[in-house]
């Protein structure tokens, strides 16, 4: 950097202590500027940690209650499906007895028919 040719050392050196004088002034501005915006921001900080903890307790009091809905579902819907194993095995159950009542009676049928039969040919032997 050049410099004048008529400046001096001694007033390089003032010029050099006016201008950190002034960023010293400066930087005081600016930390008693922050001094004041920290009270500020400090209590929108608190204000918004609050607002967080209450939607946080708020989703957790959610998850309980969906916690418990869902349980409540689960329990009505095994109670259904057992209800619903239990008529299907109570139908199974009359379903065989029924098959078994209709092959008792086929039986039977076909038992009369053989007494027919076999009467017939004794009687068709008595005739001889």
């Amino acid at each position: 950097m050049a410099q004048r040719d008529n400046s001096k050392f001694t007033n390089r050196l003032e010029d050099a202590a006016k201008a950190r004088t002034e960023m010293l002034a400066k930087a005081k501005a600016r930390a008693e500027e922050a001094k004041v915006n920290f009270a500020a921001k400090s209590g929108e900080r608190a204000a918004l940690a609050v607002a967080r903890d209450e939607r946080q307790k708020k989703r957790a009091e959610e998850k309980r209650l969906a916690a418990i809905q869902a349980e409540k579902d689960r329990a009505a819907n095994e109670a259904a499906r057992l209800k619903a194993e239990a008529e299907a095995k109570a139908q199974a159950e009359r379903d065989h007895e029924e098959k078994m009542r209709l092959e008792a009676e086929r039986e039977i049928e076909q038992k009369a028919k053989r007494d027919a039969k076999y009467a017939a040919r004794k009687a068709a032997k008595k005739k001889r």
